[in-house]
């Protein structure tokens, strides 16, 4: 028998938490950093590039080489308990010399804390830093699509391909500064590849299983089920 599930009220595990309050008059930069931050400094020390505070929201740019140590430290720990992965997405520069720089957004349900966590990749570099799937289940989707809208691999991912665009899409990644909006091939071009794709190629085994088990139902329910019988409504 698993254990009861435990209902996570936001705000409970600070130390006289009030009800949340829409916050005014915030400064646009320079306000209050999120005490995560500075525990943060205090564990990982160079390791935390640098903070920033823009409109009461905090983000700490880290080096990528210790990315999933401190996912994984801000995740576990007490005193953090990030418990939720909002987003992960990326943003390039439109001066194509700044780094690229790919976003975490974390959240501490106990603590009600909310935290961005960036990693920058020069350009040159390789598009690559590592998954945080181990940490957070819910990274699955959200990496693959950073993958396909990017092109950023994400190391230690179980299923790193596309999931927007079909797999063998060829135009490159949509959400790059180089990337035509009107995309590389011609309308007909771009007709003729989505055409030639097989549905299920976009699918893995383990997705496909799902339909196998279709077979494993007991006979009154696949005879149900193939007369398009409504049930659970």
């Amino acid at each position: 028998m698993t254990a009861p599930f435990a209902v996570v009220t936001p705000g409970s595990a600070a130390p006289g938490a009030t009800a949340p309050a829409t916050p005014k008059n915030l400064p646009h930069t320079g306000g209050e950093a999120n005490p995560s931050a500075e525990a943060l400094r205090a564990r990982f020390g160079a390791a935390i590039e640098r903070v920033d505070v823009v409109w009461g929201e905090t983000t700490v740019y880290v080096q990528g080489a210790r990315l999933l140590e401190i996912v994984r430290w801000l995740h576990d720990d007490p005193a953090q308990q990030y418990d939720y992965l909002s987003d992960v997405t990326a943003v390039e520069h439109r001066d194509l010399d700044q780094p690229l720089e790919v976003v975490w957004h974390l959240r501490s349900l106990p603590f009600r804390r909310f935290l961005r966590v960036k990693v920058r990749i020069a350009k040159g570099e390789k598009l690559e830093v590592d998954s945080v799937w181990p940490v957070y289940k819910g990274a699955d989707w959200l990496e693959r699509e950073a993958y396909d809208m990017f092109g950023i691999d994400f190391r230690g991912h179980p299923d790193m391909r596309r999931i927007l665009m079909w797999e063998s899409f060829k135009e490159g990644y949509p959400l790059r500064k180089d990337f035509p909006l009107r995309g590389r091939f011609s309308r007909s071009e771009q007709l003729r590849q989505a055409l030639d794709q097989d549905p299920e190629a976009r699918y893995s085994m383990e997705e496909l299983s799902v339909a196998d088990a279709f077979e494993d139902l007991p006979p009154d329910m696949r005879e149900r089920l193939a007369s398009g019988e409504k049930v659970g409504e």
